[in-house]
């Protein structure tokens, strides 16, 4: 069951997924493969974290303690980060955004803890990219009506309407794509270097797993975040 869960489990380690059980569903075999078991795993600490972070809020007291000053960190951040990007209108979106972030910032720093990142498979990504993709249609049409919708598609000319449609089909295909490889790219040389130096890998990976999984996995949340933040408040304009 643990086979492609850890990256760092031994000899058969691979950057690969792996079914863990399957099971009959009106008729048809359906897997639960590493991917969701990783996914349950960030979404139980997330959970966890949620359920922590709204007890102490609750009796917040003056003089915060260590975890209340964590969680008010975390929201600070993200408020003026949302703030600085979508103004006005950040306030409707903060939730989904902060969600976002957090959600993926885990599940690409999860390979710290020897877990397959979840964003390593675009059964992941592309979600979430057709979610910002629905989003972000949702607030054109319902800020810029369907004439103003047309009216973008057809700038500047309306010859250049086919290719504005092709950039507006590519956006969740971006997006996902772009969190999809950078995350797999890093899951696979730490699986290389597991799956190749075997034992001689004993404590000098941990400056790669910050580089690929810390570093790179926080730019890439950033990124998905602030594309996802521009093409909504793009969406929006000027009311």
């Amino acid at each position: 069951m643990m086979n492609g869960i850890l990256l760092s489990e031994g000899s058969d380690v691979d950057f690969m997924i792996h079914g863990v059980f399957s099971y009959e569903f009106f008729g048809q075999k359906v897997w639960i493969t590493t991917t969701h078991v990783c996914l349950l795993i960030v979404m139980l600490v997330l959970i966890g974290f949620a359920i922590a972070a709204n007890r102490v809020m609750k009796h917040a007291s003056e003089v915060p303690g260590t975890f209340q000053n964590i969680v008010e960190l975390v929201v600070e951040k993200l408020d003026g980060m949302i703030h600085g990007v979508m103004g006005k209108n950040a306030a409707k979106f903060a939730n989904y955004i902060g969600t976002i972030f957090i959600f993926i910032l885990i599940s690409n720093i999860s390979g710290l803890f020897g877990l397959r990142p979840p964003t390593a498979d675009y059964g992941v990504t592309l979600p979430l990219g057709i979610l910002t993709f629905i989003l972000i249609h949702f607030n054109k049409f319902k800020y810029q009506k369907v004439s103003g919708v047309i009216k973008g598609l057809c700038e500047p000319w309306p010859i250049w309407a086919p290719i504005n449609i092709i950039g507006d089909v590519a956006v969740p295909i971006s997006l996902s794509l772009r969190l999809f490889a950078n995350v797999l790219s890093g899951t696979v040389m730490m699986a290389l270097v597991y799956g190749l130096l075997k034992w001689v890998a004993v404590f000098w990976p941990a400056v790669l797993h910050v580089y690929f999984d810390l570093f790179s996995g926080a730019i890439q949340t950033y990124v998905f975040c602030m594309l996802t933040m521009t093409y909504i408040s793009d969406a929006i304009g000027s009311e």
